[in-house]
């Protein structure tokens, strides 16, 4: 027999004494069993932790009321410490978050929280009460908090970040509150009061698909400078209204965290031309301890002169070892490639470069310009190339390999060429070009979806099989995927 269900009204009956409670580690996910619930109530089941998959209950099970009966029931656990509790998906609004915010205020003891409840029908006033109760957590330390997909507008946001605020002792913080409503007063006010959590060094905060103007960013950024103490921040902020004012300003803002070693900054879907690229780039070279960044600026409107800023400022970043760099779906030429490669050569301690140019307008001058330029990185050992979509074609694809070659430390490749116009020569160039990275020891290169024969292939393995110290190799071609060893 499995574990007992239980309903949620058990958990406010002060007379409960099942051994379950005792426990400071709580665990609770809302799922039902196939056959053995015959009833609608809504049920939980609660273990340390889950060890096989559940299964969710239908958006229509749980709402104000079972939320408010969980919420008084948990005020009863006195020693809880940690709380896993995933709600999503179903209908909570106001009240709802409100007494569970209230019961989740009485567990002094709690330090480790997840709570997630997206997609629910929350409003400003249940996000402000939920924040509240949190405020009167002051042992928490770890803060996991989703909240996407709500009815949150300004106040809520403003609400639920004066409570966060409070938590003094919190040093990880995850927040998401994407697809809501929040605009730039809303997040101007979250940001000062994350600012007050000076303990806090790790920090996600999912803010996609609001309303979030150039005032709201840099404002935002101006509040998460306070927190002199924060290490490592994700930030996302993709298909807001963010344009290259704003991107200045939220990265300038940004140099004032002078512990930030790792940032992760996605502002794709925005509205960030040259000007917007280079000034971001010239910010960031202020966060003197950045080490790895990840920064997401796809489907924006950069093209030459932003992406050669953006790399010659980034340049400037002298301790960064780890970049992923995405451009996708930009307006980045041959000139674009060529000025980029040549500005990120300067990074002379970049060890790992995941570099996207997918679907811009790089031909054959561009691809051999950027490989001709990246062989200057003497540090280089791990590079991912994507650039599908471009007009690389043969002559591209064998200039881009010969320059690839001059990699002296390279040893691991990853080249993705889908829908690049090559053809049998230059599937056959690009391998006899490989095969003079005498290190390389793991190459993955996606030649799918071009003009690649039986000549076009041969020729390719043929010439691969002289990379002497190669022992890992993935190759697809016109989605068939072929894996070798012991080259």
């Amino acid at each position: 027999m499995g574990p007992p269900l239980y309903h949620l009204s058990d958990l406010a009956l002060p007379s409960y004494q099942g051994d379950r409670w005792q426990h400071s580690h709580f665990y609770m996910e809302f799922f039902e069993i196939k056959g053995a619930v015959q009833d609608s109530n809504p049920r939980y089941h609660c273990q340390d932790p889950p060890t096989r998959p559940l299964e969710p209950l239908s958006p229509s099970q749980i709402s104000d009321q079972g939320a408010s009966d969980l919420g008084s029931g948990l005020g009863k656990c006195l020693n809880l410490s940690n709380l896993t509790l995933y709600m999503d998906w179903n209908q909570i609004g106001a009240q709802g978050a409100s007494d569970l915010g209230s019961g989740l205020g009485k567990c002094l003891n709690l330090s480790n929280l997840t709570l997630s409840l997206r997609r629910n029908q929350i409003s400003d006033q249940g996000a402000s009460d939920l924040g509240s109760g949190l405020g009167k957590c002051l042992n928490l330390s770890n803060l996991t908090l989703y909240m996407e997909g709500n009815q949150i507008s300004d106040q809520g946001a403003s609400n639920l970040g004066s409570g966060l605020g409070k938590c003094l002792n919190l040093s990880n913080l995850t927040l998401n509150l994407s697809y809501c409503q929040i605009s730039s007063q809303g997040v101007s006010d979250l940001g000062s009061c994350l600012g007050k959590c000076l303990n806090l060094s790790n920090l996600t905060l999912n803010l996609r698909s609001n309303y979030i103007d150039n005032q709201g960013a840099s404002n935002l950024g101006s509040g998460l400078g306070k927190c002199l103490n924060l290490s490592n921040l994700t930030l996302y902020l993709k298909s807001n209204q963010i344009d290259a004012i704003g991107a200045s300003g939220l990265g300038s803002a940004l140099a004032n965290c002078i512990n930030l070693s790792n940032l992760t900054l996605d502002l794709s879907f925005s509205e960030i031309d040259d000007e917007g690229a280079s000034g971001l780039g010239t910010a960031l070279a202020n966060c003197i301890n950045l080490s790895n960044l990840t920064l997401d600026l796809s489907n924006n409107y950069i093209g030459a002169i932003g992406a050669s800023g953006l790399g010659s400022a980034l340049a400037n970043c002298i301790n960064l070892s780890n970049l992923i760099l995405d451009l996708s779906f930009s307006e980045i030429d041959d000139e674009g490639a060529s000025g980029l490669g040549t500005a990120l050569a300067n990074c002379i301690n970049l060890s790992n470069l995941t570099l996207d140019l997918s679907n811009n307008q790089i031909g054959a001058i561009g691809a051999s310009g950027l490989g001709s330029a990246l062989a200057n990185c003497i540090n280089l050992s791990n590079l991912t190339l994507q650039l599908r979509s471009n007009q690389i074609d043969a002559i591209g694809a064998s200039g881009l390999g010969s320059a690839l070659a001059n990699c002296i430390n390279l040893s691991n490749l990853t080249l993705d060429l889908i829908f690049s116009e090559i053809d049998d020569e230059g599937a056959s160039g690009l391998g006899s070009a490989l095969a003079n990275c005498i290190n390389l020891s793991n190459l993955t290169l996606d030649l799918s979806n071009n003009q690649i024969g039986a000549i076009g292939v041969s020729g390719l393995v043929s010439a691969l099989a002289n990379c002497i110290n190669l022992s890992n190799l993935r190759l697809y071609l016109w989605q068939k995927q072929f894996i070798c060893f012991g080259f």
